[in-house]
C-alpha cells in the first residue's frame, strides 16, 4: 500500500518518540530534525524515564541550545547526566570533532588573502580550546597555505611565544615566503593585550630580517576576531 506524504507525516506523529528521529531522517532528510533529535540518533537510547530526545534536550537546555558549548564539555561533564555513560559521551564529542574537521576541510585549500580567510582557517582548530594556543601558518608566494604549526600552549590568560621558534618553523618549510601568526583568547574578548602588541612588533621585526614578512596576526575568539593588518598595526 502506498502512502501519501500527508499520510506519512500523520503516521510519524503516532510513532514512539524514541523511533521518530531515525525514521524522520529517512523520510524527510536531516534538515527536518532538531538538534536534540540528531543527537538522539547518535546516542541511541535514553533512560527508563526519559527518551534519548528528552535527554539530549536537557543537555542542550543547560548549554543555551549551543552545540558549540557542548563541544567544549569534557567527558566527565557529560557523564554527570543520568543516562550518559562513557560510550555516549565519547560519541557526542566525536561528532562535535567531526564537525570541526569538516569546517577545516572546507577552508584549508583556500587562498589566504584577507583576515576573514585567516579567521576561517584557524577557527576550527581553536574554537573549543580552553587555554591559549599560538600557531603559525606558512604561505607560498601565491598565498596558498603550506603548513600550520602549533608554537606554544599556555593558560587561560596567556601563553609565552618564542619568536625564534616561529621563524624556525617558517625557514624549515620549503616554499614559504610569508607567515601568518594566530592565537586564541578563551575569554571570548579578541582585543589584544600589551603583550600581544609587543609580540607582533617582534614578529614583524624578526620576519623582515630574514625576508619572511608577517602578513597578519589574528586573535581568534568564538564569533569574532582581531586583525593587526586590518587595524593598520603591522
Amino acid at each position: 500500500m502506498e502512502y501519501t506524504d500527508e499520510a506519512r507525516k500523520a503516521s510519524i506523529r503516532e510513532w514512539d518518540e524514541f523511533d521518530r528521529p531515525r525514521e524522520k531522517f529517512m523520510e524527510f532528510g536531516p534538515e527536518s530534525l532538531s538538534k536534540a533529535e540528531l543527537l538522539a540518533i547518535l546516542v541511541g537510547s535514553g533512560t527508563t524515564n526519559k527518551s534519548a530526545v528528552e535527554l539530549m534536550r536537557d543537555i542542550l537546555s543547560d548549554n543555551d541550545g549551543s552545540l558549540n558549548k557542548i563541544g567544549k564539555m569534557s567527558l566527565e561533564q557529560l557523564q554527570r547526566y543520568h543516562g550518559v555513560g562513557p560510550a555516549k559521551a565519547v560519541t557526542i564529542l566525536a561528532a562535535c570533532e567531526l564537525g570541526k574537521r569538516r569546517m577545516f576541510e572546507e577552508v584549508q585549500y583556500k587562498k589566504i588573502e584577507k583576515s576573514q580567510d585567516i579567521y576561517d582557517y584557524f577557527l576550527p582548530k581553536l574554537k573549543d580550546e580552553h587555554h591559549e594556543h599560538a600557531m603559525v601558518l606558512m604561505l607560498d608566494a601565491k598565498l596558498h597555505a603550506l603548513r600550520c604549526s602549533r608554537i606554544s600552549e599556555g593558560g587561560v590568560s596567556g601563553t609565552a611565544v618564542d619568536v625564534r621558534l616561529v621563524l624556525r618553523e617558517a625557514l624549515l618549510c620549503e616554499g614559504c615566503t610569508r607567515i601568518v601568526f594566530c592565537h586564541n583568547h578563551p575569554s571570548g574578548n579578541p582585543h589584544p593585550s600589551a603583550q600581544d602588541d609587543e609580540l607582533t612588533r617582534s614578529l614583524v621585526k624578526a620576519g623582515a630580517a630574514v625576508r619572511l614578512p608577517l602578513l597578519d596576526h589574528v586573535i581568534v575568539a568564538d564569533g569574532s576576531y582581531y586583525s593587526y593588518s586590518d587595524e593598520g598595526k603591522l
